[in-house]
């Protein structure tokens, strides 16, 4: 698993986006870059936009790996349909990204951290694989130390998302089925993304 170094806000603030949808995010304050030329404007190039779709995708799933997410995008492309679509439909798969959207936590980085640390099962068998592809009806919990803790309680209690349909959850029982791989469209996410960008960038 690759290592996140810094803080995690840093990410905004190099996309120049509120990735997350946060109250905390500092481009709430200021909504520029870091560093003494932040705010330098240029008008990126194709390149520098479809890298930028490219870099956002990855850093709202935790930052992953390029050659993780290169991983993904290879079984994407290998799928019949849409390129763009399977994507999405892969990374939505991700069992730290299942537990972020179930509300057990409160950012994808506390939810790879839950899993890391074995607080979460997947149709009752523990799991500690971030990247861990979930299948359709799968079924997954919190175990019975992790529904007492602090983060997993601010996180199902917080009111900054909501949970997707494609998704069935019982918050009382920290306990959730996913029901299918989503479509773009489906996916709330706080910014536009663009996965047919992404899809340009690997194509070139």
């Amino acid at each position: 698993m690759s290592k996140r170094v810094g803080s995690k806000f840093k990410i905004n603030r190099r996309l120049g986006v509120n990735l997350w949808g946060r109250a905390k995010s500092p481009l709430n304050r200021r909504d520029y870059g870091p560093g003494q030329h932040g705010q330098r404007r240029k008008k990126p190039s194709d390149f520098g936009t479809q890298l930028m779709a490219k870099q956002k995708l990855k850093g709202y799933y935790g930052n992953i790996g390029e050659r993780q997410f290169r991983r993904l995008f290879a079984e994407a492309a290998r799928r019949k349909g849409d390129t763009s679509e399977n994507l999405i439909g892969l990374l939505e798969r991700r069992l730290d990204a299942v537990v972020y959207r179930m509300k057990f936590a409160v950012t994808p980085f506390a939810s790879r951290q839950l899993i890391n640390h074995g607080h979460i099962t997947v149709n009752g068998k523990r799991v500690n694989i971030a990247s861990y592809q979930v299948s359709d009806e799968d079924v997954i919990e919190c175990r019975e130390k992790a529904k007492n803790m602090a983060v997993v309680l601010e996180a199902s209690a917080s009111t900054e998302r909501d949970i997707p349909d494609y998704l069935e959850v019982d918050q009382a029982k920290f306990k959730g089925k996913f029901l299918r791989a989503p479509k773009l469209a489906d996916v709330p996410y706080p910014v536009s993304m663009e996965p047919n960008l992404v899809v340009e960038f690997y194509s070139r």
